[in-house]
């Protein structure tokens, strides 16, 4: 078992925020499992990695011997989160609901232990709950405490309209960890206000407060705005080897420490021994290396991350890409840089159309890969090498 500090150490990992700490360590003292509660809409049919750090996180709390309990809100999902919401959410059905909910479960098992999980559904209880037992809860919370919530008030200074029914979202996931007597809810830092209100509603009803622990919300592989599908800078964890091995090797080195620290199951001993060696003069694309393996291996197995670093490694080869190449850093923009203006401005044509002319003809390659795709967008943050025919080169980094 590990002590209460070394505990500690790997619960606030990455975190962004713990409160109350001295209340987790009091309960960690005590000695007993703990009950770790992380709730998910089922609002995506498919995860990211941005959606797997807070699992991440679960399975760190399973390692250290603590119960995790796996919510998924099918309940709240057809009121709609209204965090971050400058307008009111249009509610999932039914159908949808269940939909996406099949395919949580089939992919978290890709981290968290089946053994150790316990998947819960909040329609469980609030299915039960009749419309007086909604007003008594509704009864245990203000509007004005409601209104200083940052989105609700920007909306209500804004004169936008907040409709009822999303002042009730909150309140039910609030109540969710009275029901599931939670002693530590996670959650992303845009859910800090209804983290929150489940210790509230706790102390109401006679129990324990949760320990409120955040984490931050992961960044795409541009590096600047959050990891999104619909932004197009994701990871999905059923994207296949080689793909998710390309994008993973293009993340900047900076950001590369940022995934390795919310990401990797490599314990912190080892990734300050890896930061120690890339000051020292090691490449960082080494440590890049065992990062994309471990990942893939996650969530393929470790012939296929064998297999993505060695094809990624052949590719190279077949370019035959020289050792010294000019380097290059553009201005992306927020929605990235279209491939035929990256050839044109890194100096690899002389223009869009001979960058379209190259691409029709199979002459280009993007870190090694052959680009049929003259729509395609690099994304600001990476750093990719782009070839044109067999001689021309250019380490080009996206800013």
């Amino acid at each position: 078992m590990a002590t209460v500090e070394e505990s500690l150490d790997i619960i606030k990992r990455g975190a962004e925020e713990l409160l109350l700490e001295t209340e987790l360590v009091e309960k960690l003292k005590r000695g007993k499992p703990l009950r770790i509660k992380a709730g998910f809409d089922p609002t995506a049919p498919d995860l990211h990695l941005g959606h797997t750090v807070l699992i991440n996180k679960l399975r760190q709390f399973q390692d250290l011997g603590h119960e995790v309990m796996f919510l998924i809100g099918d309940f709240t999902g057809m009121i709609g989160d209204p965090t971050g919401k400058n307008v009111t959410r249009k509610p999932l059905s039914r159908d949808d609901v269940i939909e996406n909910a099949k395919t949580y479960e089939q992919q978290i098992y890709k981290i968290l232990d089946p053994e150790k999980t316990l998947v819960m559904f909040n329609s469980s209880w609030m299915g039960e709950m009749s419309a007086a037992d909604l007003i008594q809860l509704a009864a245990k919370h203000t509007v004005a405490r409601m209104l200083e919530r940052d989105d609700f008030s920007k909306r209500y200074a804004g004169g936008q309209p907040i409709a009822i029914h999303e002042f009730l979202y909150p309140l039910i996931q609030g109540y969710d960890s009275v029901a599931m007597k939670a002693d530590v809810e996670l959650g992303g830092t845009d859910q800090k206000f209804n983290l929150l209100v489940g210790r509230e509603l706790q102390k109401h009803y006679g129990l324990e407060p949760q320990v409120v622990l955040t984490m931050p919300i992961l960044e795409g592989l541009d590096g600047v705005q959050k990891m999104s599908k619909s932004l197009n800078n994701y990871i999905g964890i059923a994207d296949a080897p080689n793909d998710m091995f390309g994008k993973l090797m293009s993340v900047s080195d900076d950001l590369m420490w940022r995934y390795i620290e919310l990401l990797s199951f490599e314990s912190l001993d080892t990734v300050r021994q890896w930061k120690r060696e890339v000051e020292g003069g090691r490449n960082p694309r080494d440590i890049k290396v065992m990062f994309a393996q471990e990942i893939i291996a996650r969530f393929h197995d470790r012939a296929a991350a064998e297999k993505a670093l060695a094809d990624f490694e052949a590719r190279f080869r077949q370019g035959a890409i020289p050792d010294d190449i000019p380097e290059v850093t553009l201005d992306a923009g927020d929605a990235g840089l279209p491939v035929t203006q990256l050839l044109k401005q890194a100096g690899l044509v002389a223009s869009t159309s001979e960058a379209m002319r190259q691409i029709d003809g199979g002459g280009v390659r993007i870190n090694g890969e052959k680009v049929a795709d003259k729509g395609l967008t690099v994304a600001r943050g990476t750093t990719v090498v782009a070839q044109v025919g067999k001689r021309k080169f250019a380490r080009v980094t996206l800013a």
